[in-house]
């Protein structure tokens, strides 16, 4: 068994013993490590977590966009996840660290039939919406982490109240995005985890380079043409054009910072021509580099 898969499962594990405790019945958690969990991957719990610390490449369904401090995020169970940090936190000698705050609980948490009552009409809208994945917006992420905060000190009915009036919150919020295309479906099997896992962590690994095809196909154990169907029915993207965004993701922190030229952005993300790079740019994200260094540029 690889360390991975064998940390994944060890973390599986112990979720499922939390929540079947009989002194807490959902769980909430203050994450520190190296890197996030570097699992592609999805549970029957919702899920709400926050970025206190880190960088890297948020996938959620068929989404893709880089993520930093503040990113929070809800989502309903089995909607496919990953929260992949940039490369240099896996160095062997990387001092960089991560830290967030999740909480995890089920629909039955208070019992069977609790959110069918009349009242919690918003919270079960909530619920429907999750299903895509919902984003809280920079200017709403501080008020939602220092719920998280309290909600990790609090104990017994304190905590469960906190947590209601947490998800009433959101539930009441006008401002929340919506994450996964619309009709997203998750069509994966828990089976297929670690297939999609191993497709997921050859291409960011290799992005600033040559990906091909074929070694994507191999690594999930199938012929370049059927990993092709395979992909496209799972992600609602091809392979090229799930790399694409990868990269479009990774140039999008460059311009963000003024020590490099588009140029030099365009290379370090991995695309050969500058052509190239501004004309899948705008079809990513609706504009040109220049255009979003502008916008976004911190210098």
């Amino acid at each position: 068994m690889f360390p991975e898969n064998r940390e994944k499962q060890v973390m599986k594990a112990a979720l499922r013993k939390s929540l079947d405790s009989p002194v807490r019945s959902f769980v909430v958690q203050e994450l520190t490590a190296p890197h996030f969990d570097p699992n592609w991957h999805f549970h029957p719990q919702y899920q709400l977590f926050t970025v206190l610390e880190g960088t890297g490449t948020r996938f959620i369904g068929d989404h893709i966009r880089p993520f930093a401090p503040g990113d929070t995020v809800f989502m309903a169970p089995n909607l496919p996840h990953l929260w992949r940090s940039d490369q240099a936190y896996f160095e062997s000698d990387s001092r960089l660290n991560t830290h967030g705050l999740v909480v995890y609980f089920t629909e039955d948490f208070l019992g069977e039939g609790f959110f069918d009552k009349p009242e919690m009409a918003p919270l079960r809208r909530l619920f429907t919406e999750g299903q895509r994945g919902l984003e809280v917006p920079a200017e709403s992420q501080f008020e939602v982490q220092h719920h998280l905060r309290g909600l990790l000190r609090a104990t017994g009915f304190d905590a469960v109240l906190r947590l209601l009036h947490l998800l009433h919150d959101l539930a009441q919020r006008a401002d929340l995005r919506p994450i996964a295309s619309v009709g997203y479906a998750n069509t994966h099997k828990t089976s297929e985890t670690e297939r999609m896992q191993r497709v997921y962590e050859y291409a960011m690994s290799q992005f600033r380079g040559e990906v091909h095809l074929e070694e994507a196909a191999s690594r999930a154990g199938m012929s370049p043409a059927a990993f092709c169907r395979y992909f496209k029915a799972r992600t609602n993207k091809t392979f090229t054009g799930f790399v694409s965004e990868i990269r479009i993701g990774h140039a999008c922190k460059l311009l963000q910072e003024p020590a490099l030229s588009v140029n030099q952005v365009a290379y370090e993300s991995g695309f050969n021509t500058l052509s190239n790079f501004n004309r899948q740019f705008r079809e990513v994200t609706g504009q040109t580099p220049v255009a979003y260094r502008k916008a976004y540029g911190k210098g």
